[in-house]
């Protein structure tokens, strides 16, 4: 028994997924992306290799020294298996991960391989070759606790069928399920397509048998496929009660520019900011990602940059222009995870950073730094108000670092703007409303202060810097004609303040 087994078993106990132990670095442990509370000091390299005893023999160790990652599975007798990722750092540490793979008491491997097996080309090439009657896959899907190798899926001409008939309805979502009609989404509401036919998505995507396997025993796959002629699609295949399911989101082939987006404030100075960082908030589906990708590429077509994104799975195709270029990376295949990709970034020389979301406390603390250094970060968090947003962001730390954590936030915030897409009163499709806050001295003084209750009604009086409301923004379109008071009302955080500006 190795005696690392002494800390797997509290992943184990306290229901989490995933265990990092770094050389010098506080070991951290996460429950499907989440941190879970793990009070161990920092611990040497030596430490850790005697942590490791087999794990890290003499072979794998030799290994090693080439900088190459070793991944080996771990079989931890009653706890399960783990695999584990253990990486020789350049300037000296190593850093070693421990998925687990949930299959408590699962027997030993018949042998422990140094390092994970190459994937058939066909699974590791760009481009994922699919049958003559599939569309191919253009990016590989993330890499999941117990994946070794991408899940290779595409769809079939029936379902290009489909997805055609969602773009020419203006669907932003197509949803499938073994045995169910198809369903799709349109201005915000769901429509199930009762003239089509009961989906069987052994069918209607291509896919091995091993993939579909892969997924019905709890793995998912995010993929982004181009639809010839029709549309950019991001496919999510993932498991239910109820069998295999799929979700389709339509994407435009290119980002939209910032003035087709129709916002309610003027945020195209963002992209030549020289530094610092801009979030772009909201619930799922309201446009984040398309907001990113217009500011990114507005920085590319008017500026001299280079640009790294960190994306899971890679969306909008950016193009560089004569000045500028792009260096597109997706998470799970080009680097192992949102943090590592930052991290790798800043010695990539980068203007601008776009971090397609910041899940944890790394990320965001690696996200800070490099905006204070001198690059432009362009990234997106889920929160329904500028407020909470930062708010979630110091409240990922612990007590001891909020401190700090609230005078690097204030000192590169650029702006925050947070977005909810409300169906159009007139016509087809959906307007954004948003609520914009500017990183002026005012707010940077409450940032640091830790009186974030204070900044809505900073947002109020801040027009003059570019600031706008929430709910003035909503007011704005339902005076427009643009949306329905009802509507309005059920996007609002503050009703008071609606009703007030309604009533101007």
């Amino acid at each position: 028994m190795a005696r690392i087994d002494s800390l797997l078993a509290i992943v184990v106990d306290q229901g989490a997924s995933e265990l990092r132990v770094g050389s010098d670095r506080e070991p951290k442990m996460f429950a499907q992306g989440v941190p879970k509370k793990l009070h161990l000091p920092p611990m040497p390299e030596q430490t850790i290799r005697e942590l490791l005893g087999d794990i890290l023999s003499p072979e794998r160790a030799a290994a090693l020294e080439t900088k190459k990652p070793v991944e080996v599975v771990h079989d931890a007798g009653p706890l399960g298996s783990f695999h584990v990722t253990m990486t020789a750092r350049e300037g000296g540490g190593l850093d070693v991960l421990f998925l687990r793979d949930g299959k408590r008491g699962a027997p030993p491997p018949a042998k422990a391989q140094p390092a994970a097996p190459e994937a058939p080309p066909a699974l590791m090439a760009p481009a994922v070759a699919a049958p003559t009657s599939a569309l191919p896959v253009e990016a590989e899907p993330r890499r999941h606790a117990r994946t070794t190798r991408p899940i290779a899926i595409g769809l079939a001409e029936a379902l290009v069928s489909l997805v055609a008939r969602a773009a020419e309805a203006g669907a932003s979502d197509l949803h499938l399920l073994d045995g169910e009609p198809p369903a799709m989404r349109t201005a915000g509401a769901l429509s199930t397509l009762d003239d089509q036919p009961s989906i069987n998505l052994a069918e209607a995507l291509t896919w091995t048998d091993d993939a579909r396997a892969r997924i019905v025993a709890g793995e998912s796959a995010d993929i982004g496929i181009e639809v010839p002629d029709v549309a950019r699609v991001r496919l999510h295949v993932y498991a239910t009660a109820a069998g295999v399911a799929a979700a389709i989101r339509l994407l435009p082939r290119t980002p939209p520019t910032l003035s087709a987006l129709q916002l309610p404030a003027a945020i195209d100075d963002l992209a030549f900011a020289p530094h610092g960082l801009v979030l772009v908030s909201g619930a799922t589906g309201s446009g984040k990602s398309t907001t990113l990708a217009a500011l990114a590429q507005e920085a590319l077509r008017r500026r001299s940059v280079v640009l790294v994104t960190l994306e899971d799975p890679i969306e909008f195709v950016l193009s560089a222009s004569s000045q500028s270029l792009v260096r597109r990376r997706l998470v799970g295949r080009d680097t192992h995870d949102f943090a590592s990709g930052l991290r790798e970034a800043l010695r990539e020389d980068p203007d601008v950073l776009l971090v397609g979301e910041m899940r944890d406390p790394e990320t965001i603390g690696l996200a800070l730094t490099a905006a204070e250094t001198g690059h432009l970060v362009l990234a997106s968090i889920h929160s329904r108000s500028a407020a909470s947003a930062i708010e979630r962001i110091v409240d990922s730390y612990s007590p001891d670092r909020q401190e700090q954590i609230r005078v690097q936030l204030a000192d590169c915030l650029r702006a925050i703007i947070v977005q909810r897409l409300i169906p159009r009163a007139r016509g087809s499709g959906r307007l954004a409303a948003v609520e914009v806050l500017r990183g002026t001295h005012a707010v940077a003084s409450l940032i640091r202060e830790g009186k974030t209750a204070q900044i809505p009604t900073l947002i109020q009086s801040g027009r003059r810097d570019g600031m706008l409301s929430l709910e003035r923004s909503l007011a704005d379109r339902v005076q427009a004609g643009d949306i329905r008071v009802e509507d309005a009302r059920a996007a609002a955080n503050d009703a008071t303040s609606l009703a007030m500006y309604l009533a101007k």
